[in-house]
């Protein structure tokens, strides 16, 4: 890689992506609606607006990070507002770079693309996604895959990403936790798959530089499912706070998240705790990376419980 773009730059996963690739001597150019505050050419992209062609010139990898997350807060997802700029922006993109002669592009997208399913998913996992956002990224796949608009498409789905950053599930009930509000929840043995920042950039490197990752399809983890009953006593430890003796029966927090479903409903926007909040907590999102650590030879270098003092600290300086 010489010259690089990068969408999405100002995010959590943009931020360290760009930072790790200006550290290798690239040159960085970043395509968004705001500039950057570290070393970068910056040209302004509305997701909703095609992409002038100038920005990719001589560009020779594109990494594409932005687009629309599943916001938590809702209670209904616009199908129409998710496919308009996770996949059509994607298109537009796609062209931009096929006419610039772009060789990679890096596409950016979610285990939500494979929808849910009982047992560990890897990339043969079919399954299709149930809501317009898995919808969308899948969409976005295949155009990345199928369009033959470069090359050396590759296709990375992270699992929950985790690090320094105030915004996510982890952060939330980090403070939650510190502050007293998130009761102790029973062992169920649910296993959830997730990857640090550090890792996820590493990783979408690895698959940008070799030429046998291009057409593949790659899910990344740190390869450590983790119960929930597991994180909360991890984050107890790094807050210095005893875990309690007790825990909130499970019927009981069944009962709970049924009112909140009828408190959302009653003010049409989700409530803090809901069915779909306690299935995040107790459920389980098992994803392997076997593919990308037998193929490429990634290894996660980072892992939960021992990132989490460093999580809590950022946490508390950031206020």
């Amino acid at each position: 890689m010489k010259k690089v773009l990068v969408t999405g730059a100002t995010g959590f996963i943009g931020q360290y992506l760009c930072r790790s690739l200006l550290k290798q001597g690239v040159e960085l150019h970043v395509l968004g609606r705001s500039p950057v505050d570290f070393q970068a050419t910056f040209h302004s992209w509305n997701l909703t607006q095609p992409v002038d062609g100038s920005a990719l010139q001589g560009v020779d990898t594109v990494f594409h990070l932005a687009g629309k997350a599943h916001e938590l807060c809702e209670t209904s997802q616009d199908a129409d507002e998710y496919f308009q700029i996770n996949t059509e922006a994607t298109r537009k993109l796609l062209e931009a770079a096929r006419q610039a002669g772009v060789s990679t592009f890096v596409y950016f997208s979610s285990v939500k693309a494979c929808g849910s399913h009982d047992g560990a998913m890897d990339e043969s996992t079919v399954v299709m996604p149930d809501t317009p956002y898995g919808q969308s990224k899948l969409a976005a796949e295949e155009l990345v895959l199928e369009g033959g608009y470069v090359p050396n498409p590759v296709v990375i789905r992270p699992a929950m990403v985790y690090g320094n950053t105030e915004k996510g599930n982890l952060p939330r009930m980090i403070r939650a936790i510190a502050a007293g509000r998130f009761p102790p929840l029973p062992e169920v043995g649910n296993r959830r798959s997730m990857v640090h920042v550090d890792d996820i950039v590493q990783a979408a490197i690895l698959a940008a530089e070799r030429p046998e990752a291009a057409g593949q399809v790659y899910i990344v983890t740190d390869g450590v499912p983790y119960s929930t009953r597991h994180i909360y006593e991890w984050i107890c430890e790094a807050l210095g706070k005893p875990v309690p003796g007790w825990t909130i029966p499970m019927p009981v927090l069944n009962l709970l998240a049924k009112a909140g479903d009828g408190i959302g409903s009653l003010r049409g926007r989700r409530f803090m705790f809901d069915t779909d909040a306690l299935e995040k907590l107790v459920g389980s999102a098992c994803f392997s990376s076997g593919k990308i650590e037998r193929g490429l030879g990634f290894k996660a270098k980072r892992h939960l419980r021992e990132s989490l003092p460093e999580i809590t600290d950022f946490l508390g300086r950031a206020g």
